[in-house]
């Protein structure tokens, strides 16, 4: 029986679960995070990511908040790309000058990238085995394994689009030699989670786009993954159908009310799609899309969002009905065949795409014949096992040779 075969007579799914332990969602709660955390902590290191939101008051405004109520608050790092081990390690020298100790947590605000590094600095401050954070990278390192809970974490999105604040694992990236691999333990995931969608108000149109379109495609790999359970499935349903809707929106100027729905619909689905990858993996679209931001430096939802329509593609025969139900999912109404169904998605999917101005070839973000070979080796990480098809080298490299 394979992974989209269900049996009538039984039931019984086997799964583990992870997500944030207390998650505050909606508008302006960013302010009750002091009243949240002052019986626990003290002190709160910051690592945050947009020089918008720093110039325009608005983490200023939180931290004020916070000091207000007694907590101390200390700036850590500012990153506005995806962390490097360079980065974490940096940032975690720092942090153990600082003496860290019961009272203390990390506050990572910010996309993914700032979520991220929040992450692994909380973790390194602890975890203090290797040299450097690279020894418990995945694939890369030494092999060691996080022994110690990190401080604890707290994450404040600003961007709808990796579910960082719902994971349990950060990404790092490195230029030589060139990888991108997770830190990854079940002692990652955020104690707390303030998703605010007033923080997303401002994210231009770009960003938008792009990090919508990876929470879009970890929400369909978590539902079609070898790994979905019941749960997940269940998550990735409700989640698909608010940033089909929500991103829809955005491919045309809307009037004000129209675009905070859309962005509190994007921040929660956002928020689903992280708890989904954390708990069910991903495939093919975010394997290779980290391969490409190794190799050709691409950003990594406008990589998610180009090979999303692929992926499908590759997978739509052994994914078939699951596709078929987003088809109708995304429609409203479509009444025909598994097999039409699953290609209106598909084609749904490139023409918002295109609506949204972002590209449909690898030789529109720079990617060239000689460089496939380096991304299909580099694409066999983590996020490729949960792919409900195994797929060789071999076709892989024929795969993205016919995207070109």
């Amino acid at each position: 029986m394979n992974q989209f075969s269900h049996s009538t007579s039984s039931f019984n799914p086997q799964y583990d679960w992870v997500s944030p332990a207390h998650v505050l969602f909606g508008w302006d709660r960013r302010f009750e995070l002091a009243e949240l955390i002052k019986g626990d902590i003290k002190r709160v290191f910051v690592v945050s990511g947009s020089k918008k939101l720093n110039s325009n008051g608005y983490i200023q405004e939180l931290l004020l908040s916070l000091n207000d109520a007694g907590i101390d608050t200390k700036p850590l790092a500012n990153i506005s790309r995806e962390p490097l081990v360079e980065d974490v390690d940096e940032a975690t020298t720092k942090l153990r000058a600082l003496s860290p100790v019961k009272g203390d947590a990390v506050l990572g605000i910010g996309g993914g990238s700032a979520m991220d590094l929040a992450k692994a600095v909380a973790a390194m401050a602890t975890n203090v085995e290797g040299e450097s954070v690279k020894d418990y990278l995945e694939g890369v390192g030494k092999g060691y394994q996080l022994k110690e809970d990190p401080l604890p974490i707290i994450a404040l999105p600003t961007t709808s689009g990796t579910g960082a604040e719902a994971t349990k694992n950060a990404v790092i990236s490195n230029y030589d030699p060139p990888f991108k691999k997770s830190l990854r333990s079940s002692k990652m995931v955020p104690r707390w989670v303030i998703i605010d969608p007033e923080a997303t108000m401002t994210l231009p149109p770009q960003p938008t786009a792009e990090s919508g379109m990876d929470a879009i495609t970890q929400l369909i790999e978590s539902f079609i993954s070898c790994r979905a359970t019941p749960m997940t499935e269940m998550i990735c349903r409700e989640g698909l159908k608010l940033a089909f809707n929500a991103m829809e929106k955005f491919t045309h100027k809307c009037d004000e009310e129209e675009k905070r729905t859309a962005r509190a619909k994007m921040a929660h689905a956002a928020f689903l799609s992280g708890i989904a990858l954390a708990n069910s993996g991903l495939g093919m679209a975010h394997g290779v899309a980290a391969a490409l931001g190794v190799h050709a430096n691409v950003n990594h939802g406008r990589a998610c969002a180009l090979l999303l329509p692929i992926a499908l593609q590759a997978n739509r025969e052994i994914a078939l009905a699951k596709l078929a139900e987003m088809g109708r999912m995304k429609a409203n109404q479509r009444v025909s065949s598994d097999t039409n169904n699953a290609e209106w998605l598909i084609t749904d999917i490139q023409d918002l795409n295109a609506a949204l101005r972002l590209p449909s070839q690898l030789s529109e973000i720079g990617v060239t014949r000689d460089q496939l070979p380096a991304i299909v080796q580099s694409s066999r990480g983590n996020s490729m096992n949960g792919n409900p098809r195994e797929l060789s080298d071999t076709e892989l490299l024929s795969i993205l040779e016919a995207n070109l």
